[in-house]
């Protein structure tokens, strides 16, 4: 089946749902949640996987070109939610606004963390839809669970490592970063597995609606084109 041209409105609206998991999960990063006594998650975990999940249905069934779109229009959103989030902490508040210290807080952020944020979140959704992408050529298109899975692996790994890396590496013990590292990873990665059959049961109903399924036969990968 041939690609279609036109942006149809299912695509606008996995488009919509994909950007606003991604602006909620940068929102709520700040939140940490104690799974147990000795293991810390930001609160995105619970919403952040399912930007890697909508990911991979962009490139499933729309193609790398498509997702590319789709990756550096959040990354935009992001960027403009941030800077609107700074100028509205920066605005004079009047004397009897008790709020700004707690607006401050859980809207703003540092340089090192947006940093932290940006290049995390475009080396690993970009690995992901590129390797998805080439292995479903690889593989004519079969075992998408072992194409999601293995396009996580790194995908999430590329974005855990950065993230805490460059967000935390010498404002705390090396070993509680790393131990950050590691649970970040395998929760996100085992929330990826456990969804897998809904990925499946959207991506074959989008193939059947949409009338696509798009192979990536020697397509660039140059994220900027």
């Amino acid at each position: 089946m041939e690609e279609k041209k036109k942006v149809s409105q299912l695509f606008m609206i996995i488009a919509v749902i994909y950007v606003t998991c991604l602006l909620l999960s940068n929102l709520i990063a700040g939140k940490m949640w104690a799974v147990t006594d000795s293991i810390t998650l930001p609160a995105a975990v619970v919403l952040f996987p399912i930007t890697y999940i909508l990911g991979d249905v962009f490139t499933e069934v729309y193609g790398f070109k498509k997702a590319r779109i789709i990756i550096w229009l959040g990354f935009a959103c992001s960027f403009f939610a941030v800077a609107i989030y700074l100028i509205t902490i920066a605005l004079p508040h009047p004397g009897y606004w008790e709020n700004q210290g707690a607006y401050a807080v859980v809207m703003g952020t540092t340089p090192r963390v947006a940093i932290a944020s940006f290049m995390g979140y475009l080396f690993g959704e970009f690995s992901n839809s590129m390797i998805l992408s080439k292995l479903k050529v690889k593989m004519d298109g079969k075992q998408l669970w072992v194409r999601t899975i293995l396009s996580t692996l790194v995908g999430e790994g590329f974005d855990s490592i950065i993230f805490i890396m460059i967000s935390f590496w010498g404002t705390m013990d090396n070993s509680v970063v790393l131990s950050m590292i590691l649970y970040q990873y395998l929760f996100k990665v085992g929330y990826e597995a456990i969804f897998t059959p809904l990925t499946y049961g959207v991506t074959g109903w989008l193939k059947r609606k949409e009338g696509i399924d798009t192979y990536d036969y020697d397509i660039n990968y140059n994220i900027i084109r």
